[in-house]
């Protein structure tokens, strides 16, 4: 049975969500205060944190960033709020997914069951690797190495970068990575696939101007290049 921690203080939405992702399955322990929302985390141990943005002590701002220091499971962030600049901050922090409210408990169930497809999807026995220069990648491991160094990565960036890679040479459409990695099609306009793009290339000494290891294809997705790693 899954463990998710919903961060939310509208004790009514709380006991709404909990209730509905109980009956589906899911053990929900709720959190009502961002002071308390970190430690409530390492102790419960959650594959998955549901985190509301408007929190007494510490907002769901902070409390992503706080997280983001050691916790490597998904992180998906309810909010009110719908502008462009919410929305990019929250992934900017490590955010994996987010709602706007008022959530459709189905829309919110349909976008956990994609975050933690992805998460706990099964590997085959035999290690999976791949290697391109200075850069190593451990599929079954899901770690990554760039000149001997590990690589801090999220589980979304890593399953980005896997993706990317195993398709090294060729454009990958976001239209493709919104469906394999986020689990729904893209709309156009959601950001959430570029702002991942760029904290990989910060992460591997990427150009963030003009990129060489992981190129922008305007108008059609990103493309991995294999002999930019060296």
């Amino acid at each position: 049975m899954s463990k998710i921690l919903l961060v939310e203080d509208d004790q009514r939405l709380a006991s709404l969500v909990q209730s509905f992702l109980q009956q589906h399955g899911y053990s929900v322990q709720v959190c009502d205060n961002g002071l308390q929302a970190e430690q409530a985390c390492k102790e419960f141990g959650p594959e998955l944190v549901v985190l509301d943005l408007m929190l007494p002590g510490l907002d769901g701002f902070a409390v992503c960033r706080a997280l983001r220091g050691w916790y490597r499971q998904p992180i998906l962030m309810l909010t009110a709020k719908q502008s462009d600049i919410d929305q990019v901050l929250g992934l900017e922090l490590g955010a994996d997914d987010y709602v706007i409210k008022p959530v459709e408990p189905r829309v919110l169930l349909a976008r956990i069951h994609a975050l933690l497809r992805r998460t706990q999807g099964g590997t085959t026995a035999d290690q999976q690797r791949l290697e391109f220069g200075k850069l190593k990648l451990n599929q079954s491991a899901r770690e990554a190495y760039y000149a001997e160094q590990l690589v801090e990565l999220t589980s979304y960036e890593f399953d980005l970068l896997w993706m990317l890679a195993k398709h090294a040479g060729q454009t990958v459409r976001r239209e493709a990575i919104h469906k394999q990695i986020i689990g729904r099609e893209y709309d156009g306009l959601d950001r959430t696939v570029d702002v991942r793009v760029s904290h990989l290339r910060r992460k591997l000494g990427d150009n963030a101007e003009t990129p060489f290891r992981i190129k922008t294809v305007w108008g059609k997705g990103y493309l991995f290049v294999a002999d930019a790693w060296n």
